[in-house]
């Protein structure tokens, strides 16, 4: 079988797995990859309900398309490589671990009837975090901590203990705060959703699965009667024509606002150099810049030696209107940032080119500055970076999503470390 593509032609292998809304098919060509295609099919309750709806396989192909971009962007590993057609996606091939992992931000749906007393609505911060086995027959049981570490579930050469269970569970907190800070700049709230994980061909736990309306509660301005998730199908009392069609409407103007979450930088770093000596200081700022999404000028301007071109250069750019932070890069007698701090508004960081012979008598020009001046000093470039980032994502959800998942990967990777040298690995 073959299929055509945007500007290629595939074949399609042997079907490895169909699922009540989608079929994965192998690809002989790329054994590392797979086709999966969705299927204009919607069900709930373990498929106890299930109905055609004409449409559905684009609209939820476009939404994970969207979605798996934006997740991407932020630094999450996921399966996702390319979308094929409207119906269809490429991804790594996964042999899936048998858990949902579900998080919530407020207490609704299952959550009340197992938690009776507590009222819809309850919020929990941090968000909270449930896992359920994979069987339906069952009706996916809720299992615990310990079950899962015990269960000693295998996915490819991986056995699901204690360090993998850890890696899923920083993971899909991390998935929700990315996806709930988007949604929040359309006036949106993400209540909850649920993800599922896989071991690809090199031995990565990677976010895996389909990721649409059918994986999350979605409330815009925060009130439930205007949900436009597939909660509107679970209640309806009768399935009809019409509502089935509201139900695709529903989905339909998700998919639409799902492509605004990706956003262009809407904010910048500006570096300051005390002279052209200092750019190899300048160019690890802007190189760390670019590593977070944030778009970074570097300039030479001496605020001993030209004063008002540095002022000018400063007023250029809060003329732009946009968020911006400026970095300074002075070492000997450090003019610049305290002139920068005193005469804008906005952040100041210093960022001194420390070295051996005077560092520590010309630090004290970046430390010890006159009253009623802000700017701050750090020693590093990267450490400068992320400063400037931590304030800018203050406005920039996509620069606050880099980060997050920055310090994921960061803690993650320790973790692995530690499981490499540990004697109970």
């Amino acid at each position: 079988l073959f299929t055509m593509g945007s500007m290629t032609q595939m074949k399609i292998g042997d079907k490895i797995i169909e699922g009540k809304t989608k079929i994965v098919y192998a690809l002989p060509d790329d054994p590392a990859n797979v086709y999966i295609v969705s299927k204009d099919r919607i069900t709930a309750g373990d498929g106890a309900r299930a109905n055609d709806l004409e449409g559905k396989a684009v609209i939820s192909t476009a939404t994970a398309t969207a979605v798996f971009n934006l997740l991407t962007s932020a630094g999450i590993k996921n399966h996702f490589v390319r979308q094929h057609e409207d119906k269809s996606f490429i991804a790594q091939r996964c042999e899936m671990i048998p858990i949902e992992w579900v998080t919530r931000r407020l207490a609704t749906g299952s959550f009340l009837k197992r938690n009776v007393g507590v009222k819809e609505g309850y919020r929990f911060s941090p968000p909270k975090l449930e896992t359920f086995f994979k069987d339906d027959e069952n009706h996916d049981p809720q299992w615990s901590y310990e079950q899962l570490v015990e269960a000693k579930l295998k996915a490819g050469d991986r056995v699901i203990g204690r360090d993998e269970v850890e890696i899923m569970s920083r993971t899909t907190v991390a998935v929700f705060e990315v996806l709930e800070k988007a949604w929040a700049t359309q006036n949106c709230t993400l209540v909850d959703m649920k993800i599922e994980f896989g071991v690809n061909t090199k031995g990565e736990i990677v976010l895996a699965d389909l990721i649409d309306s059918d994986s999350w509660r979605l409330w815009p301005s925060g009130d439930r009667r205007l949900m436009k998730d597939k909660q509107v199908y679970r209640e309806l009392k009768e399935v009809t024509a019409e509502a089935l069609d509201t139900v695709k409407r529903n989905f339909q103007w998700v998919a639409e606002r799902v492509k605004l979450l990706e956003t262009k930088p809407s904010a910048q770093v500006v570096v300051l150099m005390g002279s052209a000596s200092d750019m190899e200081q300048g160019q690890k700022i802007n190189k760390g810049c670019q590593g977070l999404g944030i778009p970074c000028d570097v300039r030479v301007s001496s605020a001993h030696k030209g004063t008002q071109e540095t002022i000018r250069i400063l007023r250029e750019y809060e003329g732009e209107g946009i968020p911006c932070v400026f970095i300074a890069i002075a070492g000997r007698s450090n003019g610049l940032g305290p002139v920068l701090s005193g005469n804008t508004a906005y952040p100041v960081i210093n960022c001194p080119p420390v070295k051996a012979d005077w560092g520590a008598q010309d630090i004290w020009s970046s430390l010890r500055l006159p009253s009623g001046l802000g700017c701050t000093t750090v020693l590093s470039p990267d450490a400068a970076v992320l400063a400037a980032a931590q304030i800018l994502s203050l406005s920039d959800h996509m620069i606050w999503s880099r980060l997050r998942c920055k310090q994921l990967y960061t803690y993650l990777g320790l973790l692995e470390s530690d499981k490499d040298v540990r004697k109970d690995k």
